[in-house]
């Protein structure tokens, strides 16, 4: 079966985007937003989103790559996953941030880092959000069910740095 098959189309991702968006910059500008410690990493998700979208429909990445990122897009549309959204709010997308981060940092190594940065369109540079999110990754991953398979791959990524 064809990965680009198992992910939604192109107007379902347009859409998940822009309502992403859009709540979370409600949220933000909400006192409970303000006070989030982890606020300032909530508005990667939709540019990490995005640009799991169109790095998947680049010509220059491989079917297993792409099988990858198609994961990671499946995994942000989840409704119920690790810290699911629905139950804990918009802290809930820190566990997409940091599988999106994971998937992107696998493909800059394998791929090189202008296959994937030509594809972003986030306001910092790809490589510093990146390194942010991985900094703080060890926060999210404690919150994370520890015999998760998922958790268990995390916890190793960020003792190998």
């Amino acid at each position: 079966m064809n990965e680009i098959e198992n992910i939604p189309n192109e107007q379902e991702q347009l859409d998940f985007y822009n309502k992403l968006r859009a709540k979370l910059i409600q949220f933000l500008s909400s006192k409970k937003g303000k006070s989030n410690k982890f606020t300032k990493y909530l508005l990667f998700a939709p540019d990490l989103f995005h640009l799991m979208i169109k790095t998947m429909m680049d010509s220059d990445v491989d079917k297993k790559s792409k099988a990858l990122i198609g994961g990671g897009i499946a995994y942000f549309m989840m409704p119920f996953d690790f810290l699911p959204e629905g139950l804990i709010g918009f802290g809930g997308y820190m566990d997409d941030i940091v599988i999106a981060t994971m998937i992107i940092n696998t493909l800059i190594n394998k791929l090189g880092p202008g296959v994937i940065e030509k594809h972003w369109s986030g306001d910092e540079q790809l490589l510093n959000v990146l390194q942010k999110v991985s900094e703080t990754s060890d926060q999210v991953v404690s919150k994370i069910p520890v015999k998760s398979a998922i958790a268990n791959v995390i916890i190793r990524e960020s003792k190998a740095k």
